[in-house]
């Protein structure tokens, strides 16, 4: 008689909870920046298309650092690898210190790009051992639990940015009326005055975020944990990369993570912007990215228990077909019903990160360390399209109501970027099936 390969062996529950808890920090790094899209546009006087710099410069460290990361952790440990991704990040953050100081756009984007050095080095080297502690029959499972604790260091993240950032900008003060931007009708003597005040509470946090991490590191420095170093320490990086190319699941996966990791990005930045549409100011819109974020942490849950029962490909274009249909309803559904079906997006992407990981490292072997670091890499997606969709957003003018396409302005209109992000994620789901 068979019986199911445990999810977990007894053996490895304290590391898998250790590196578990990584997920949830750079969950909360995520989704305390994606709200300063908004923010900066605001404070610094930006177009939409430099606002989404943010997101440029933060997942674009992702691109820049995931293959170097591959090379350290192969060479050294992955206990290696996760303490010097921890300093990065750390050190990423407290550089916001000297950007305030500065009033420096610039600034805010390099110490971004440093901190996203740090999380690319944490994601490589987490999702991989986590895939690795046990039985690879359970390994997608055993990736999307560890997943589900990345949302609820999100919400804390999000969190953080709505107490102790939006809801103290100056610059994001409104009328009585709730739609009319006080900042905006100031003298220049007086905005400069206003800036400097917000940027030092954007800056804070973070701060405070940089100090927590590098103690965190200080605690793993001494804390044995099992390694996973490869024997030999030789790199055969070139037929690695043959071998993955050569990949066709592997190759069609790394392009689905990176659409499908725009398509996330671009669902959560400009949700504020979609509000803002509507009348709703930022500092309140962040209840709606809270909302779309409680549904996001409930899908991952569910996808776990379900991922037992229902073969993975098949759930994943499911819920592909889900977040297609909500996404459809943001852009042709006007008013507050068109935010709700905007908001039920998330909870149709929880499925998609980890299983997309999962199937695309699916009998790779030793070659999964490199295949990480791609797909880490694919992360680059949520640098690219937010940009786009800013482009788009900037058609008509600085607003987001400016221009009608297909009867609907373009804020809505700009949407079927991730609606084609979803259908390229389909379309590998059924492939991948196959």
């Amino acid at each position: 008689m068979s019986t199911q390969a445990e999810l977990i062996p007894k053996k490895l529950v304290l590391p898998f909870i250790l590196i578990t808890s990584l997920f949830a920090l750079w969950g909360f790094a995520n989704d305390i920046t994606n709200p300063m899209v908004a923010a900066f546009k605001r404070v610094m006087e930006l177009t939409n298309t430099q606002a989404s710099w943010v997101q440029l410069a933060f997942y674009g460290g992702y691109f820049t650092m995931a293959l170097p990361a591959a090379f350290f952790i192969k060479k050294y440990s992955y206990k290696t690898g996760i303490l010097f991704g921890l300093g990065l990040y750390g050190v990423g953050a407290c550089l916001f210190y000297p950007a305030a100081a500065l009033e420096s756009y610039g600034f805010f984007l390099a110490a971004l790009y440093i901190l996203t050095f740090g999380l690319a080095f944490l994601e490589t080297t987490a999702n991989p051992y986590i895939l690795s502690m046990g039985h690879a029959a359970t390994a997608t499972q055993r990736l999307n639990l560890a997943q589900a604790f990345n949302p609820m260091g999100a919400l804390a993240g999000l969190f953080v940015a709505k107490t102790f950032i939006l809801n103290d900008l100056q610059s994001s003060a409104t009328d009585e009326s709730g739609k009319v931007y006080l900042f905006d009708g100031l003298d220049e003597a007086a905005k400069a005055a206003i800036r400097s005040n917000d940027l030092l509470v954007i800056r804070d946090p973070y701060v405070m975020l940089g100090l927590i991490v590098l103690a965190i590191l200080v605690v793993i420095a001494l804390v044995k944990m099992p390694e996973t170093k490869v024997e030999g320490g030789k790199i055969a990086f070139v037929p690695t990369l043959k071998r993955l190319v050569k990949n066709r699941n592997f190759v069609e996966g790394t392009l689905a993570q990176l659409v499908y990791v725009g398509a996330q990005i671009m669902i959560w930045t400009y949700i504020y912007q979609y509000a803002e549409a509507l009348g709703i100011p930022t500092y309140t819109a962040v209840n709606y990215a809270f909302a779309s974020l409680g549904m996001f942490l409930v899908g991952r849950w569910i996808c776990t228990f379900l991922l037992r029962i229902v073969p993975a490909t098949s759930l994943l274009a499911w819920f592909s077909i889900l977040a297609m249909a909500f996404t459809l309803g943001a852009i042709f559904i006007s008013g507050m019903v068109g935010l709700y079906s905007l908001v039920g997006v998330s909870f149709a992407m929880s499925l998609m990160f980890p299983t997309i990981y999962g199937i695309a490292l699916e009998g790779l072997g030793e070659d999964a360390k490199f295949g990480a670091a791609f797909l880490v890499m694919a992360i680059v997606g949520g640098a690219i399209m937010p940009t786009l969709q800013g482009m788009i957003l900037d058609w008509g003018g600085s607003g987001y109501t400016d221009l009608l396409i297909l009867g609907v302005s373009e804020v809505n209109f700009s949407f079927t970027l991730p609606l084609a992000c979803f259908l390229f994620v389909f379309i590998f789901a059924i492939r991948a099936r196959k």
